[in-house]
């Protein structure tokens, strides 16, 4: 090559240092035009196409030049970095491997083919590629943060951050080292620490919006969830087009509540990225809270349209099509998360949750025994498979995993953590005091105080708390030393039971259950009080409670409307209300019926209540608190049961071991309530008057 040609090279080199890439450019691509073999203008030029993103054009360029030239170690390194953009990693660590053989010092090449391998998922061949960089150059800060990285994804938290802090104290202002420190200690739920390493990492880059994404959800971590947002905002301000900023911004303001901006978030994200499969999946949660199942279904369905393995979102819509009553289909979600992650222990739970409602008993059992053994400590599992097994009959067993309840994330009773034992029927209590206390719903205090008096019979003292309301109609109860109200101060015990765990102290089983036609009574005042209220009857009188509370997890099933209730067995009864409160619907019903009684806040407590099914010919009632009141009593009661009914009713039959005066009502098939009262309207016409 001509001296004069030499120079013009050099001075190309010299402008392309400076950044001025298109006069260098131009000058190369002179160079070639007079020496086409000029491996050191191919590879510069090369190198520009890398520098301006033409990663194609960058190999086939270099390429050339390693042909014309096969020992420089510079051409296979550039080269490696080129194909790692294009993510041809497996050639480009040939390519550094080539670039290591031919100068095995080169540090930087070892520290790039750490980060190929890295992207291979190769982790510990990765580090071994980061530690050679090291020893080469002690002072490797972007070896060092990278080894990090490779650390991090081998779960290896602490080593991770210790090379993050030797990049860092190399350079203290290497942002990408604080954030990625950040992201381990994210991962480690150090958040207000994690949240420090991003804050550094944005004073030195302030447009650094993955840093404030990532801040965002360390703050949701400390349940800043507005402060998140703000993060989030400012991620996107940066970077408008930041999907996965909106969808952690939608994360954010689904956890508190904010529904409506939460959709719009996820629309947001997706009209940037329309494959985005987790915004669509976490879109379809939010709809789910809405109660807006059908939307949620389709939701789901566009991400697994787009991701057809993604476990979450099958597990997901078999949960909203199981509220909409698509059992079959459910259960067909529950499967096919259940073939892309075999171990997802929740989808087998929740599969047995619509076999159980489904009424495929037995294959319920199966799914918790599924979930138990992959998740032993799954509280719901036990939880929900004790149900089933109560609801067979099976209180051997039942009983048992029937005290998994107490470790169940949303329970409605909190666990109760006396310093005194707990009494489960092993120690002798002759002579000591024990308190039983309520849990759970107003039904299941009624049904449960039945077992007061076995426990004084057994020669305790027994101090029962119950709620306020029921402190009335409780004050006699047989067995009761003292009658407390829930949430007041204690006297002194020795040992305690909740009210649900006594049928286990007592191993209770379907032949045993403590059963009399009446354990509690009516106030004689408060009977002759309603009497007065109620004046003489001129037809048969009917007590009704159609509809529970309307938070009842089971509600939609258990509860009926007022109107198809009357409409189905007849309008030719005085019908009183037992419920205190309605419903707007039933509101407007009794308004326009004038033989429904409904008296509202009259009803005090439960001794007007219980007053009330005293002066009832027959109580007609779903599966609430006045059919346990009205069976308590002793009076004629006919309870309507969905198709899934609660364990309490157990199966195949219209009596009940717990209350002889009860009559069952089932619904032959899911929502079939018109079978149902069509046999109760046929029952009613028997009763003589």
């Amino acid at each position: 090559m001509e001296p004069q040609a030499k120079n013009i090279l050099q001075q190309a080199i010299k402008l392309h240092r400076n950044g001025q890439l298109e006069r260098a450019k131009s000058i190369y691509e002179n160079i070639l035009e007079n020496y086409p073999n000029h491996f050191d203008a191919l590879h510069l030029l090369g190198v520009i196409a890398l520098q301006t993103r033409n990663y194609l054009k960058s190999v086939d360029l270099i390429s050339k030049a390693v042909d014309i030239y096969p020992s420089n170690a510079e051409f296979y390194y550039n080269r490696g970095i080129a194909l790692s953009e294009l993510k041809q990693f497996d050639a480009a660590i040939k390519d550094f491997d080539q670039a290591i053989a031919i100068k095995p010092s080169y540090a930087e090449a070892h520290s790039n083919h750490g980060n190929a391998n890295n992207e291979l998922g190769q982790f510990d061949a990765a580090i071994q590629s980061f530690n050679r960089a090291i020893a080469i150059k002690p002072n490797f800060a972007e070896a060092y943060s990278n080894r990090g990285n490779a650390l991090a994804k081998l779960i290896k938290f602490d080593a991770a951050v210790e090379s993050y802090d030797r990049a860092i104290t190399l350079r203290a202002d290497y942002a990408e080292a604080h954030y990625n420190r950040a992201n381990v200690l994210n991962r480690l739920k150090q958040f207000e620490a994690a949240i420090a390493s991003y804050d550094r990492a944005i004073a030195i880059k302030p447009k650094y919006a993955e840093a404030y994404s990532n801040r965002g959800n360390a703050l949701v971590g400390l349940k800043r969830n507005v402060a998140a947002v703000k993060s989030y905002d400012q991620a996107i301000a940066i970077k408008p087009n930041f999907a996965e900023a909106y969808t952690n911004r939608g994360n954010a303001l689904s956890d508190i509540k904010q529904f409506d901006a939460a959709i719009e978030s996820y629309d947001q994200a997706t009209a940037i990225k329309p494959d985005y499969a987790e915004a669509l999946c976490n879109r379809g949660n939010v709809l789910k809270e809405l109660k807006r199942f059908d939307a949620a279904v389709e939701s789901y369905d566009r991400a697994i349209a787009i991701t057809p393995g993604f476990a979450e979102a099958h597990y997901n819509r078999g949960i909203a099509l199981r509220e909409l009553k698509q059992f079959d289909a459910a259960i067909e979600s529950y499967d096919r998360a259940i073939v892309v992650a075999p171990d997802f222990a929740e989808a087998y739970s929740n599969r047995g949750n619509a076999q159980r409602e489904f009424m495929q008993l037995d294959d319920a059992i199966e799914s918790y025994g599924r979930a138990i053994a992959i998740k032993p400590d799954f509280a719901e599992a036990y939880w929900n498979k004790s149900l089933v097994l109560l609801l067979k009959g099976d209180f051997v067993n039942g009983w048992d995993l029937h005290e998994w309840r107490w470790k169940l994330k949303d329970f409605p009773s909190q666990i109760r953590n006396f310093t005194q034992p707990l009494w489960l029927g092993r120690e002798q209590i002759v002579g000591k005091t024990i308190l039983l206390h309520a849990e759970q719903g107003l039904g299941d205090t009624i049904q449960f105080c039945r077992y007061v008096k076995l426990v004084a019979d057994l020669g305790a003292r027994v101090i029962l708390e119950v709620p306020r309301s029921l402190i009335g109609l409780l004050d006699g109860l047989a067995g009761i030393s003292t009658l407390v109200v829930k949430e007041t101060s204690l006297p002194p015990f020795d040992y305690h039971c909740p009210l649900l765990s006594l049928p286990l102290a007592f191993k209770t089983t379907a032949e045993t259950i403590p059963s009399s036609r009446t354990y509690l009574s009516a106030d004689t005042n408060k009977i002759k009080y309603w009497e007065s209220k109620l004046s003489n009857k001129t037809k048969l009188r009917i007590g009704l409670a159609w509809s529970g509370r309307i938070t009842h997890t089971n509600d939609s099933n258990r509860s009926i409307c007022l109107e198809t209730l009357i409409d189905a067995i007849g309008h030719d009864y005085d019908y009183v209300s037992l419920q205190k409160e309605l419903r707007n619907s039933d509101s407007e019903i009794i308004e326009i019926n004038e033989n429904i009684r409904h008296f509202g806040d009259d009803i005090e407590d439960f001794t007007d209540t219980a007053a009330l099914c005293a002066l009832m010919d027959v109580v007609i009632s779903v599966d609430t608190s006045v059919a346990h009141l009205s069976g308590a009593l002793g009076k004629q009661t006919w309870v309507l049961l969905p198709f899934h009914p609660d364990w309490r009713w157990l199966l195949d039959r219209d009596d009940s071991p717990w209350y002889p005066s009860v009559k069952l009502y089932r619904q032959p098939s899911i929502g079939d309530w018109d079978t149902a009262l069509a046999n109760v309207k046929a029952d009613l016409g028997r009763i003589q008057f």
